[in-house]
């Protein structure tokens, strides 16, 4: 078992019923073996996940989503050892949520962080997202929720390109093609228990999947990629296939917001994102968060 840091908040959420098991959730915060995102560069900081947006630096959006949510048990962030430090004024300011949250050390795939968080926090119902993803929705955590409260092993966040395009037009470019809709990832998962970890494989070696035919081939099968590429079999269909193929119950859950498929991964979907946050503050009144310029010293 890895080593981890935890915050352990004092206050829990009286005034909230949780109906179904809380579900845990994993924050992939880390870069790329050896490398600093160039977001990260450019902002001056240590980690992408730490750059300032909206007032905020990016990953407290997303924390600040999830950690108020009734139906989000324990929350862990995969990060390298050495972005526990910068991390720490942030799991801090949230410290009335009511949500114990922990760092936890990442390994080199994506596959291998995620088996090592969930071996970490425990075996029990596991939402996985990213740090970047500033814009998720509590309904949207919801849905994925209730779909793995009701017999889907994995769940998989998705959402139209309509509504993606409504949300802003230059949100997100890559759609995948079925016959009934066209949809973006949302970067959003969800894995039933430790026996759904078998999906996690599938992004083993990194986020590069989708280029890799070989590692397609060998998940999903030749007919079922000649299929998802051709666009002539539906969501539905496609996703019971690979439920056959991979012997889990892999549910879509598409999203109503549009907004969930939009996630911060250059220069325009930040300025992207950070016009739709400048939106949501003016609904909401919200001001600059104060710990900003001192986390900004965390210094490459």
């Amino acid at each position: 078992m890895g080593e981890s840091i935890r915050w352990q908040p004092a206050i829990q959420k009286h005034n909230l019923m949780v109906i179904l098991m809380p579900t845990n959730v994993i924050l992939l915060a880390a870069q790329r073996p050896g490398i600093t995102d160039p977001l990260a560069i450019a902002h001056n900081v240590s980690h992408k996940c730490i750059i300032p947006i909206g007032g905020k630096p990016l990953i407290m959006h997303v924390l600040e989503t999830l950690a108020h949510h009734p139906a989000v048990g324990d929350i862990g962030i995969s990060i390298e050892r050495d972005g526990f430090a910068a991390l720490a004024p942030v799991i801090a300011a949230l410290g009335d949520a009511g949500t114990q949250i922990r760092c936890i050390p990442s390994q080199l795939s994506i596959a291998d962080s995620v088996i090592a968080a969930i071996t970490e926090m425990g075996d029990r119902p596991t939402m996985i997202t990213t740090a970047d993803n500033a814009l998720l929705t509590a309904v949207a955590i919801q849905e994925m929720a209730n779909v793995l409260s009701s017999g889907a092993d994995v769940a998989v966040g998705l959402t139209t390109k309509p509504a993606v395009l409504s949300t802003h037009p230059q949100g997100q470019n890559r759609f995948y093609t079925f016959s009934d809709n066209h949809y973006s990832n949302c970067n959003l998962y969800g894995l039933s228990g430790a026996h759904a970890l078998a999906a996690a494989e599938i992004f083993r070696g990194g986020g590069q999947f989708a280029k890799k035919i070989g590692r397609i081939i060998e998940s999903f099968g030749v007919l079922n990629l000649l299929l998802l590429r051709s666009g002539m079999i539906s969501l539905d269909g496609a996703m019971r296939r690979i439920s056959k193929r991979i012997g889990l119950r892999v549910r879509p859950v598409v999203l109503t917001e549009g907004r969930n498929a939009i996630d911060v991964d250059n220069e325009r979907t930040y300025q992207v994102v950070a016009k739709l946050l400048k939106q949501d503050a003016r609904h909401a009144g919200s001001l600059a968060w104060p710990e900003l310029d001192r986390l900004q010293s965390v210094r490459l």
